[in-house]
C-alpha cells in the first residue's frame, strides 16, 4: 500500500488527488458544486452537495487511475475552514445549510460583543478577532434561528462540525465525530493555549458542549472509511484546515517560513514555531498542522476575502472575459493600470484592515480607462492585499527575531505568471512557486502519510519539495513604496472605520 488519497474540500469545488510514495500526483478529479446567496451578505452550501461531490471525486480518481482502494495506505483531508454545519446524530441529516466562512450575517452579534469589550478576552484565548468569519457566531445563529435546534442540542441530539468533521462523520458511516487542532482553532471556541474547548467561550457564545467534536492532532487516527463507500475500509490518518495543510505541503515546518495560497481568497501563514505570537498589526494567531508526536505549533495568519474571486467577478459580473485564464492575456495588453486602483471589498476587508462593512471601489478612472486597465488593476489588487499582509507579518516577526527570506506560493491563481511577478515586485523578495501547486492536498497527504508510517519524518518530506519557478523583484524600493501608498490611499477612501 504505497498511495495516499487526499480529499481537498474547497469553497467552490471538491477535489481528490492520488499521491504516490514520492509525493507525486498520480491522478486527480474535481467537481464544482452550487453556491447559494439567499440574502445580501449570506453565503450557504448544501452539506449533502459537499459530501456527494467529495465522494464522487474520490470514486472517480480511483476508477480513472486503475488503483484499487486496497492499495491506499491512508486518506488525508484538507477542508475549507470556519464553514459551519449542524446535523442530527441519529439520522446524519443536516438541520440547516452550511453557513460558509464568507457569510456576514452574524455581524450584529459580533458588534454586540465588541461593544461589550469582549474582543480582548476572545483574542487572548483563541488568537482570533471577533468577526463573522469564524464559526462560533454562525453556530449560535443556527441554534437561535432553526426551530428546536437549541433544545435538541442541549439534549445531545445534534452534532456541530466544520467541514472536516462532516466528512469524517460521513466517511466513517457516522462512527466518528472528530476534528483536528488546526480546524478547531478556527471556531473561536477552542483555547489554543490549553488545547481544549474553552468553557468561558462556550458560555459567552451560549453553545452547549454536547455539540462539539473530539479534537485530535492533525496526523492521528480518525477512524476508517465505511467499506461500502470505496470498496474497503481505508484508514483516515490526516486532517487539517486547508491553509494549515498548504503550509505543511510547502514544507513550512520551521519558524519564519511563509506561504500564500491564491484561491477564492488569499491566505498567508507564517510558521512561528512553538510560540503563539500576539500580533500587533491585525493578524491572527492560529494553530499550525500538528503531527501527532509534536507539541503545539503556531502560525500568524492573514486572510484576503476576495483574491481569485475578483477574476471570477470580471468573468461573471462584468463579462469582461469568458474564462478566468483569459485575464492574464487581457491585462498584458497594457503596461500598467494607468492609475486605476480596484479595492475588491465585496464582502468587507480582512487583515490587516478588518472592516466588515467596507465595500468595493474603483478609483482613478479616466476616459482613457479600458477593460484591460481594470483587468490589470484586478490582478494588482490581489498582490496589493497580500503585500499588506506580509508587511504586517514582517513587523511582528522582526520583533520576535524571526527572519523571512522568500514567499512560497500555491493555489490555482499562482499559475498566473504576471500576478506572481507583480507580487515579487511589490514585496521586494523572491516569490517561489513549487512544482506541485496543489499544496493543500499535498499537505493532507503528507499528514496522512506520517500518520500511517508511509513517511518517516518531516525531514523526508522536505526532500520531496521541488521548485518550479522563482520570481525575483524588478522594482526599486522607492517605486514599491510609491505604488503601495497609492493602494493605501484607495483603501482609506473605501473603509468605513
Amino acid at each position: 500500500m504505497t498511495y495516499i488519497l487526499a480529499l481537498d474540500q474547497g469553497t467552490s469545488s471538491s477535489r481528490s488527488i492520488l499521491f504516490d510514495r514520492e509525493g507525486r500526483c498520480v491522478a486527480q478529479a474535481q467537481q464544482e458544486f452550487a453556491q447559494h446567496f439567499p440574502q445580501s451578505g449570506w453565503v450557504e452550501h448544501d452539506p449533502l452537495a459537499i459530501w456527494e461531490s467529495q465522494l464522487a471525486t474520490a470514486t472517480r480518481v480511483l476508477k480513472e487511475s486503475g488503483i484499487s482502494a486496497s492499495q491506499i495506505a491512508a486518506i488525508g483531508i484538507a477542508n475549507q475552514r470556519e464553514t459551519t454545519l449542524v446535523w442530527d446524530k441519529h439520522t446524519g441529516e443536516p438541520i440547516y445549510p452550511a453557513i460558509v466562512w464568507q457569510d456576514r450575517r452574524t455581524q450584529p452579534l459580533c458588534q454586540e460583543l465588541l461593544d461589550a469589550d469582549k474582543e480582548d478576552e476572545v483574542q487572548a484565548r483563541t488568537g482570533l478577532r471577533l468577526d463573522p468569519y469564524f464559526s462560533a457566531t454562525k453556530l449560535r445563529w443556527i441554534l437561535d434561528n432553526v426551530p428546536n435546534a437549541r433544545l435538541r442540542a442541549e439534549k445531545g441530539e445534534l452534532a456541530f462540525g466544520t467541514v472536516d468533521s462532516w466528512l469524517v462523520w460521513k466517511l466513517t458511516g457516522g462512527q466518528q465525530h472528530l476534528s483536528d487542532v488546526s480546524n478547531a482553532s478556527r471556531t473561536m471556541l477552542f483555547n489554543i493555549h490549553t488545547q481544549t474547548w474553552d468553557t468561558t467561550l462556550l458560555q459567552l457564545f451560549d453553545i452547549p458542549p454536547a455539540l462539539l467534536p473530539t479534537v485530535r492532532a492533525s496526523s492521528d487516527d480518525f477512524g476508517h472509511t465505511d467499506p461500502a463507500l470505496l470498496g474497503t475500509a481505508i484508514p483516515i490518518r490526516g486532517v487539517a484546515g486547508d491553509q494549515q495543510a498548504a503550509l505543511f505541503g510547502q514544507a513550512g515546518f520551521e519558524a519564519g517560513m511563509v506561504k500564500n495560497t491564491y484561491g477564492t481568497g488569499c491566505f498567508m501563514l507564517m510558521h512561528t514555531g512553538h510560540h503563539a505570537l500576539n500580533s500587533e498589526h491585525g493578524l491572527l494567531c492560529t494553530q499550525a498542522a500538528q503531527p501527532a508526536s509534536g507539541s503545539a505549533q503556531y502560525a500568524l495568519e492573514g486572510s484576503v476575502f476576495i483574491g481569485g474571486a475578483v477574476v471570477q467577478w470580471l468573468r461573471d459580473g462584468l463579462k469582461a472575459i469568458s474564462a478566468s485564464h483569459e485575464v492574464e492575456a487581457l491585462a498584458e495588453t497594457v503596461s500598467d493600470s494607468d492609475g486605476v486602483i480596484l479595492v475588491p471589498a465585496f464582502t468587507g476587508l480582512g487583515a490587516p484592515y478588518w472592516d466588515p462593512d467596507a465595500r468595493g471601489s474603483i478609483t482613478g478612472l479616466t476616459r482613457n480607462t479600458s477593460m484591460a486597465h481594470i483587468a490589470y488593476a484586478a490582478l494588482e489588487s490581489i498582490a496589493f492585499q497580500s503585500t499588506a499582509l506580509l508587511q504586517a507579518m514582517l513587523h511582528d516577526a522582526q520583533k520576535n527575531a524571526i527572519v523571512l527570506k522568500e514567499l512560497r506560493v500555491d493555489g490555482g491563481a499562482c499559475s498566473n505568471n504576471m500576478l506572481m511577478q507583480l507580487q515579487a515586485d511589490l514585496l521586494g523578495i523572491d516569490v517561489v512557486r513549487p512544482a506541485m501547486i496543489e499544496t493543500t492536498a499535498l499537505g493532507a497527504a503528507y499528514l496522512a502519510g506520517l500518520g500511517c508510517g508511509l513517511f518517516s519524518s518531516q525531514a523526508e518530506l522536505s526532500q520531496h519539495w521541488r521548485i518550479d519557478r522563482r520570481f525575483s523583484p524588478r522594482t526599486s524600493a522607492s517605486e514599491r513604496a510609491q505604488r503601495f501608498e497609492h493602494w493605501e490611499q484607495a483603501v482609506r477612501r473605501t473603509r468605513t472605520l
